[in-house]
């Protein structure tokens, strides 16, 4: 090779690639280029001395290292010492409430935890007064509560008096005595007092080289007299070197200071005005009678107004600050009308009664006093009062008792609410003692109801009524009456006489209906399916699954959102109910009809759960009528303008007719055009090579009759000679 440079035969390249690569070196070396490369290698060669002396100074020191922890392991410690401690403090709280004034889940909380190596090493927990509020003379006590590692038998607690120890955990300790004086010593320079020698406690290790914890409660005694404010206390941890009966010489000793909070009675704070009451967080709450759980919603009460000590009403009252917190609040009740209010307790009792509940929670109670009529009971708190209350004080005995049928038709057994009555005492009072419901004959009593034993119906305060329940016996009609008392002969009232159906027929044949025949657009309105017996008579209360092939089709929709769920199950009311949208001997549908006007029918086909004369199609249909005038106009105009536009539109349509029939015209016009315009073409060019075909004869003819002359002149020449 004829190369500017030579590589050293050890690193010289042979085989087939060296010419290869000899000439790749040669493109990529110049000699100008050599001093770099120079360079390059030796700042790589310095590096990697570097990193050879650092590598050596790493093994070197490694080395040492585990030298050291060989000579460790080898050499046992010369004296134990807790290591890893750790103490974690939390405040505490309490109260001057009687009987909530020492509890451990408010306490302060002081727990400790370590490494003890041996069971000879000592930490100690211990306590003494930071500061109190003036005058107070309340007492801490330290209190052993649980040891916090996962065995209890890793960690001993021992409660120290002055002479001997008392074992706390696994196991007792004895001849503790002098314990007091050493575990105190070295820091008792804090202000206060230490809380008696019973309040110091030594963990120890039960064998030594584990993990010891316990945790311990910082208490106010519950016997000594509190009053409200911040009271410190400073928490001394002390570990001690390694000692047989008692511990050596202190090792640390760290301090944590804790608090006992006690706030000011929730009475007293809201008296000074210390936190404000919000008027809208109270609530008052009347419930009947005397319950030990009140409801959050007023009762409807209406009692007898026989004058008597049983609690015919309660009255909660609750007041609370802005945090939602309870706090009490001046409460008066005042009964306007027959009644009386009481304490809780019924120790005081008046028209109108002011308390200060405990608490912000002010119970009264409401009670008969032999007058009858409503009585008006007014709630008012400092901040807020309440709409009035009403009580019914009826009269022992009805006046007058109205009854009506419930259930027109009734099935062979209980049926619960098929008559109801309403009745009033002598003075008008809603009378809502227990009345009774009777068969009026004996004849009517065989099929339904008793004649000699009357039942007891139910009041209900949301109907303001009594629900008397009937017992059908056999198919026909029974005349009822109610009365106010549990036999005839003690009733004082009798109310008009009712009448209702016992039915034992069965499901045979429907009838779909609307409950009017027009109405107004998106008018609520009802869809009826009522089913009837094989004597065409209403069938009483009673479900009928598949009793169409498929839900009821309606020919119009109805207004959006408004559909029902028409199915092939159909329920039958026993009842008629306007405000519940309900129909005796009907499965009735609520639905809104469709805002455009015309007829809306309804159609279905009776399936098995009907008898076989029922299983035929059935129809309804409704109108739909727009009256009102402006809406009708309205309607008009925009039916007019439909008209108008489907009739402009219809000319259009025409109209893009004709001219698609002119286009074509026009189209085939052109392509006659093309037509007559390539035949007169063709026309020319015949016409043209017709005359040059005349115009080459013509100068053939010519230079025939040329030659022709020429040779007639010769020969009239020859002639002439």
């Amino acid at each position: 090779m004829n190369s500017l440079f030579r590589f050293p035969h050890r690193v010289r390249i042979h085989g087939g690639e060296c010419g290869a690569v000899a000439r790749a070196l040669h493109h990529k070396a110049k000699i100008n280029s050599l001093p770099a490369v120079s360079e390059n290698v030796l700042l790589t060669t310095n590096e990697r001395k570097s990193m050879s002396t650092k590598t050596n100074f790493k093994r070197l020191a490694l080395g040492v290292i585990a030298a050291l922890g060989l000579g460790m392991l080898s050499v046992a410690p010369s004296q134990a010492v807790v290591s890893n401690l750790t103490v974690t403090v939390a405040n505490g709280t309490s109260t001057l409430t009687a009987g909530y004034v020492s509890d451990s889940t408010t306490a302060a909380t002081i727990t400790v935890s370590g490494l003890f190596d041996a069971a000879s090493d000592t930490v100690t927990v211990s306590f003494v007064e930071k500061s109190k509020p003036t005058g107070a003379t309340a007492v801490a006590r330290l209190y052993y509560n649980e040891s916090t590692t996962p065995s209890a038998d890793t960690t001993l607690v021992d409660t120290p008096t002055l002479d001997v120890g008392t074992g706390v955990g696994a196991s007792a300790s004895a001849g503790l005595a002098g314990l007091t004086t050493a575990y105190l010593s070295g820091s008792d320079s804090l202000t206060g007092e230490v809380a008696g020698a019973n309040n110091v406690f030594r963990i120890r290790s039960n064998g030594g080289g584990e993990i010891v914890g316990a945790k311990f409660f910082l208490q106010l005694e519950s016997e000594t007299a509190r009053i409200k404010g911040t009271y410190t206390y400073t928490v001394l941890v002390k570990t001690f070197q390694p000692g047989n009966t008692n511990p050596g010489s202190v090792v640390s000793t760290g301090t944590y200071d804790v608090s006992i909070v006690i706030a000011d009675t929730a009475a007293n704070i809201a008296l000074t005005g210390a936190t404000a009451i919000d008027p809208s967080k109270t609530t008052a709450v009347m419930n009947a009678g005397a319950p030990t759980t009140l409801s959050a919603v007023d009762s409807a009460v209406s009692v007898v107004a026989t004058a008597s000590a049983t609690n015919h009403a309660t009255i909660q009252v609750k007041t609370y600050t802005a945090a939602s917190n309870p706090a009490p609040e001046s409460v008066t009740v005042t009964v306007t009308g027959p009644g009386v209010v009481t304490t809780s307790d019924g120790s005081i009792a008046g028209k109108s009664l002011t308390v200060v509940g405990t608490g912000g929670d002010t119970t009264f109670r409401i009670r008969a006093d032999g007058t009858a009529g409503v009585a008006s009971i007014v709630v008012k708190t400092t901040t807020v009062t309440f709409a009035a209350k009403t009580v019914n004080f009826y009269a022992k005995a009805a006046k007058t008792i109205t009854a009506l049928t419930n259930h027109p038709v009734i099935k062979v057994g209980s049926n619960t609410g098929a008559v109801v009555a309403t009745a009033v005492d002598a003075d008008g009072n809603n009378w809502t003692g227990t009345a009774y419901i009777y068969a009026s004959t004996a004849a009517d009593a065989l099929i339904a109801g008793s004649n000699a034993t009357p039942a007891a119906c139910t009041y209900s305060s949301a109907l303001g009524a009594h629900l008397c329940p009937v017992t059908g016996t056999a198919k026909g009609t029974a005349n009822l009456k109610v009365i106010d008392a549990s036999t005839v002969a003690l009733a004082t009232a009798t109310s008009n006489e009712v009448s209702t159906r016992v039915s034992t027929g069965v499901a045979t044949t429907a009838k779909l209906s609307f409950d009017k025949a027009t109405y107004a657009p998106g008018e609520k309105a009802q869809v009826r399916v009522q089913v009837l017996d094989e004597a065409g008579l209403a069938v009483p209360a009673m479900t009928i699954t598949n009793a169409f092939t498929a839900a009821i089709a309606v020919s119009k929709g109805f207004s959006t959102g408004a559909t029902p769920a028409f199915g092939t199950t159909l329920t039958i009311e026993a009842a008629t109910s306007t405000a519940d949208d309900l129909n005796a001997g009907h499965q009735t549908y609520v639905v809104y009809m469709p805002m455009s006007s015309g007829v809306v029918t309804i159609s279905a086909t009776g399936s098995t759960g009907l008898a076989l004369a029922g299983r035929v199609a059935l129809s309804a249909s409704a109108t739909v009528v727009n009256n009102d005038p402006a809406i009708a106009a309205a309607q008009a105009a925009s039916e007019a303008a439909t008209d108008a536009a489907a009739e402009a539109i219809d000319a259009a349509n025409a109209a893009t007719d004709a001219a698609n029939l002119a286009a074509e015209a026009a189209d085939a016009a052109t392509v006659a055009a093309e037509e007559a315009r390539d035949a007169a073409d063709a026309a020319t060019a015949a016409v043209e090579e017709l005359a040059t075909q005349v115009a080459t004869l013509m100068a053939a003819l010519k230079a025939q009759i040329t030659t022709l002359a020429n040779t007639v002149a010769k020969i009239a020449k020859k002639v002439k000679a």
